[in-house]
């Protein structure tokens, strides 16, 4: 008699090392889309910081007052239409205030709850408010 198939015991003994993979690496893969993600908001937020700076050093000192909206619509722009209050980008969402500089905060969404918070103020200073 010619054998044509997996046994029941022999595709559970495949579909568990598959399980066990899986539980192994995704863990992994997520951690390391978190820690990109958080990366690109430390970046953008230096981005955002030296677009501001450079505001005010064409500006006499004094930097804008709607941050985000006066850097994206300078002529020349500081930064690109992209940078826009509350859109998020890549699983943060980026705000600024104007006291007497600039207070910039990403904040990330809800696919990153475990994210850190980063805040950015005059002078380029980088923060972390809120860690895990």
């Amino acid at each position: 008699m010619k054998r044509r198939g997996f046994t029941l015991v022999e595709i559970m003994i495949v579909v568990a090392i598959i399980a066990l993979l899986a539980a192994i690496a995704i863990p992994n893969l997520l951690r390391a889309r978190q820690n990109a993600a958080e990366a690109n908001a430390q970046a953008t937020l230096r981005t955002i910081s030296t677009a501001a700076e450079s505001y005010a050093a064409a500006n006499d000192g004094n930097y804008p007052t709607d941050v985000l909206a006066d850097l994206v619509g300078a002529n020349p722009p500081y930064l690109n239409e992209n940078y826009v209050d509350g859109v998020a980008r890549q699983g943060y969402t980026f705000a600024c205030t104007y006291a007497t500089g600039y207070d910039c905060t990403a904040t990330p969404g809800t696919a990153f709850a475990t994210a850190r918070t980063y805040n950015i103020v005059t002078g380029g200073v980088l923060t972390i408010v809120a860690a895990p």
